[in-house]
């Protein structure tokens, strides 16, 4: 068998680019395969490594818009809430609640977020499933047993992926690392109990982006009692909540134009309270400043007790939002959220905290409203205006958070199917979710009726609990059943013997056109394939058996899109095919995603008869459509017209034998040179017909080594010349037939054959089970969106098939 490792080239190969490169004034045609870009990046953004301080400043302006408007909006209502139930008892309380917000902001937001959490990414992405597919493409975690040779092959390309012997580890921390992958691999209660710690921050994060927007916003509306004496509660809940009607409102616009739009209205709001805070300091008590001595929180607490306690809710708001930070990593770049997190917000927040406690040192009956109390009356419009604008940034930057994160889950499997609509070609990860977003805008106006109307604020801290037990109710069930239903599937698999009886039925009709039947299986044909052929005993000239599978990685090139399998015996036309993306991907409409599927068919075509009949019984191995070559189908690859479909054919062949011939001698001998290659070339297969070369073109010859690392049974080098040799141009004709008959098939009609199943608990199950199974699973399926609509399947070419199952 072949080295898989992925800087490992053919001898012959190197040469070859080389060669090429220096005769054609072509550089040498890099590896497309986006796979092995993805997992051979190092952590920390790489994307943004390379990038210039001009860049760096442009991208730190943009964060003030998309990141900081919630933490930073946090001053409007920290105080008011933490001392809300007595008020203030003792001025030197203040220096010990400011002291916990420094203390917290160091090590919750600056150390935890911003220099630690900020480098555990995803190549540039963060949150929390981004860490969980991080984890996974390190170890085999995931709970879904959908894994394929070809993805581990792909995903282990970088070394510090691959799985050194533990022998042979050369550090304590190598051997601690590879303790911790063998404990995730082979205990299932710590997968499981991964999998828990993902969706409760899960749903944590996006109960925060329910509460976020009203509470933000309310505090900011609040402001107007102190010019308006006349206005009550019940008015300012209703200017709140049509706020957030029109914010939620123009989600579907996206937020890339929003966000950009706020940035310089963020950091006009932060300028402006840090100068608050600073004018506060020096006409008030600059005394406060002694709050940085983390003595005064042990005097808080000594004085407080039980009190003191309970009042850290209130001093956890000064850093709710930073969830964002990470989740939106993917828009920028770690440099510019430190550079402008150290420099802008910082100093802007912690200067007004500071502020608002040497204000209330001498005023502390008004901590309820110690925010706009606390700033000069000529600045009350103007910072009013900014606190409102900013907060509605600040919320924006939560609902973005929480799109993002909900479409990242669904893509593992562990949120039911919602609509996700991709609002910007620029930026895959900027997403709008119409669904969620009704549901989010509706708990941010009833979080709001709740603040309002409770007497005590804190008397609320059940709803985000209560939200995220929901939320992490709805992942768990859905994602159980999902895998329950997965491995039912998996174990009863339609073996081949049944696969050939079922087509050799004399009943059994081929009628004209191509069959895309689709189910979530990976391994095997599914049992409902049995199921249709019962019912109704006919099927498609071609068909495809088609999973559309998400890979732990962010993207996958559209190149690396499609694996291909053939079911035997070939000449019923039946074969397999996974549809990879990442989860940042987009889903294509049918349309497209039919034409890409026949096009990269007709490539597997081609090298199942070309490398196949080499390899023997390479019909069984998948091939990863990954070519940079354009063999029959070159478009803006410069290749020259005049060179015939055979010709392009026979330069492929030859080199492909060239190189497997270069790996049945031992590395010590010299590779085969270019003019050999091209001499070998024109005497295979009949020279005189093929005529006098006119040139040679680079992607002709370069084809990625994955082909051929993957073939199962590898023969001897002068065996795979002696093939060559004997392939003639009638045998290039079939192939090329063999192609057409698929593009004519698809031009007849296509038809998406879906294949759901209801899913139902055993008769002896548990009542857990049944009520999970029956009713939990089948609510929310029957709410969700089906199938059909997730993969945008015209109605007049859909046949649904479904049966039931038993788990």
């Amino acid at each position: 068998m072949m080295s898989r490792n992925p800087s490992y080239y053919y001898s012959g190969e190197a040469d070859l680019e080389r060669a090429l490169g220096l005769g054609l004034g072509v550089p040498p045609v890099q590896r497309q395969d986006s796979l092995y870009r993805d997992a051979s990046r190092a952590g920390g953004g790489s994307q943004h490594s390379q990038e210039g301080w001009a860049r760096t400043l442009r991208l730190a302006f943009q964060c003030f818009g998309v990141l900081y408007g919630d933490i930073g909006t946090s001053p409007l209502y920290v105080y008011s809430t933490t001392f809300n139930e007595g008020g203030i008892r003792h001025t030197d309380d203040l220096l010990g609640v400011l002291s916990l917000i420094v203390y917290s902001f160091l090590l919750f937001t600056i150390i935890k977020y911003v220099y630690i959490a900020l480098r555990a990414n995803d190549d540039g992405d963060g949150g929390t499933f981004a860490l969980y597919s991080l984890i996974s493409r390190h170890a085999k975690v995931s709970l879904v047993p959908n894994q394929q040779a070809e993805d581990e092959l792909h995903m282990s390309k970088s070394s510090s992926l691959r799985r050194p012997s533990v022998q042979n580890l050369a550090s304590t921390a190598e051997q601690r690392a590879q303790w911790v992958k063998d404990l995730l691999e082979t205990s299932r209660p710590v997968r499981i109990s991964l999998f828990v710690l993902t969706i409760l921050a899960t749903a944590m994060v996006i109960s925060d982006a329910c509460l976020t927007p009203a509470i933000s916003v309310l505090s900011a509306v609040g402001g107007l009692k102190d010019k308006a004496p006349h206005l009550n509660t019940e008015q300012v809940v209703w200017v709140t909540v049509g706020i957030l009607v029109a914010l939620f409102a123009v989600q579907r616009f996206g937020t890339d134009k929003v966000g950009y739009l706020f940035a310089p209205v963020v950091l006009l709001w932060l300028l402006l309270i840090g100068g608050v805070g600073v004018y506060n300091l020096a006409a008030h008590d600059v005394g406060v400043l002694r709050a940085f001595n983390p003595k005064y929180i042990l005097d808080y607490f000594r004085r407080n007790g039980r009190h003191g306690w309970v009042s850290l809710g209130g001093v956890l708001l000064c850093f709710t939002g930073t969830e964002a930070l990470f989740a939106d990593l993917g828009c920028f770049s770690i440099r510019s959220i430190q550079l402008s997190f150290a420099f802008g917000l910082v100093p802007a927040v912690l200067l007004a905290y500071a502020g608002q406690a040497a204000y209330l040192r001498r005023y502390p009956e008004q901590v309820g409203d110690a925010f706009y109390a606390s700033t000069p009356q000529v600045l009350f419009w103007p910072t009013f205006v900014l606190a409102l604008a900013a907060s509605v940034v600040g919320s924006q930057a939560m609902i973005s958070c929480a799109f993002a994160t909900i479409s990242h889950s669904q893509a593992m499997g562990c949120f039911p199917r919602v609509k996700i609509v991709h609002t910007s070609r620029q930026y895959q990860g900027q997403v709008y979710i119409p669904e969620i977003n009704f549901l989010l805008g509706a708990a941010a106006c009833v979080s709001v009726y709740l603040t309002a109307v409770l007497y005590k604020f804190v008397h609320g801290g059940y709803i985000p609990v209560a939200m995220s037990a929901v939320l992490m109710a709805v992942m768990g069930v859905w994602h159980y059943v999902h895998v329950r239903r997965y491995k039912y599937e998996l174990e009863r698999t339609v073996s081949a013997e049944r696969v050939r009886e079922l087509m050799a039925a004399r009943e059994l009709q081929r009628v004209p056109g191509v069959g895309l039947f689709y189910t979530d299986l990976v391994q095997g044909i599914p049992p409902v394939f049995p199921h249709l052929i019962e019912k109704i005993p006919s099927i498609h000239t071609v068909l495809l058996f088609v999973s559309v599978k998400h890979l732990p990685v962010p993207h996958v090139d559209p190149s690396e899109r499609f694996l291909f399998r053939q079911v035997e015996p070939q000449e019923h036309k039946l074969f397999r095919c996974v549809a990879r993306y990442g989860y940042r991907d987009r889903l294509e409409d049918a349309r497209d995603f039919v034409a890409s599927l026949v096009d990269r068919l007709q490539y597997y075509v081609r090298d199942v008869n070309l490398y196949g009949c080499a390899a023997g019984g390479a019909a069984k191995v998948s091939y990863p459509s990954s070519r940079c070559d354009s063999m029959g189908m070159g478009r803006g690859m410069g290749m020259a017209k005049s060179a015939s479909y055979a010709e392009r054919l026979q330069l492929q062949r030859a080199r492909s034998v060239a190189m497997q011939h270069s790996h049945s001698h031992s590395q010590s001998q010299q590779p085969p040179q270019l003019g050999q290659l091209l001499q070998y070339s024109a005497s295979t297969g009949g020279a005189g017909q093929m005529g006098e070369r006119r040139s040679v073109y680079a992607e002709e010859m370069l084809t990625p080594a994955e082909s051929f690392s993957e073939m199962g049974t590898m023969a001897s080098g002068r065996q795979l010349m002696a093939v060559a040799v004997k392939m003639s141009l009638e045998e290039m004709a079939r192939i090329e037939e063999e192609q057409r008959f698929i593009q004519r098939e698809m031009e007849k009609g296509v038809v998406f054959i879906l294949g759901e199943s209801e899913v139902v608990a055993r008769p002896h199950s548990s009542l857990l089970k049944r009520l999970v199974v029956n009713y939990a699973y089948s609510f929310l399926r029957r709410n969700c969106r089906q199938g059909d609509k997730m993969l945008a399947i015209p109605r007049s070419q859909l046949l649904k098939v479904g049966m039931s199952y038993e788990i």
